[in-house]
C-alpha cells in the first residue's frame, strides 16, 4: 500500500496525518508514504481539485494507491479499520 499525503507547512492535521502514516510504516511491511508539501511543489489547491475530482478547500488531502480519501480524519478512520492503527 502506498499513500501519498499533500499538506502544507504549520498545518496541525498534516503534521498528523505524517505522525500516523509513520506509525503504520514502523507497523506494517507493505505500507510506506509520501509526503508532498504542496507549497514547495508549487501545487494549488486548484490543481489538487483535479486529481481528487471535486472542489478541494482543505489540506491535508490524502490518496491511498491513488485513490483520493479526504483528509486527516478520513484516513484515520480508514487506517483504525482496515490497518490496525490505535490498537
Amino acid at each position: 500500500m502506498f499513500v501519498v499525503i499533500f499538506g502544507r507547512p504549520g498545518c496541525p492535521f498534516c503534521v498528523r496525518a505524517k505522525e500516523h502514516a509513520e506509525t503504520l510504516k514502523e507497523k506494517l511491511e507493505d505500507f510506506n508514504y509520501r509526503y508532498v508539501d504542496i507549497q514547495a511543489e508549487g501545487i494549488s489547491k486548484e490543481d489538487l481539485s483535479k486529481s481528487v475530482g471535486k472542489p478541494v478547500e482543505t489540506v491535508p488531502q490524502i490518496f491511498i494507491d491513488q485513490q483520493p480519501i479526504g483528509g486527516c480524519s478520513e484516513f484515520e478512520a480508514y487506517a483504525k479499520e482496515n490497518l490496525g492503527l490505535f490498537d
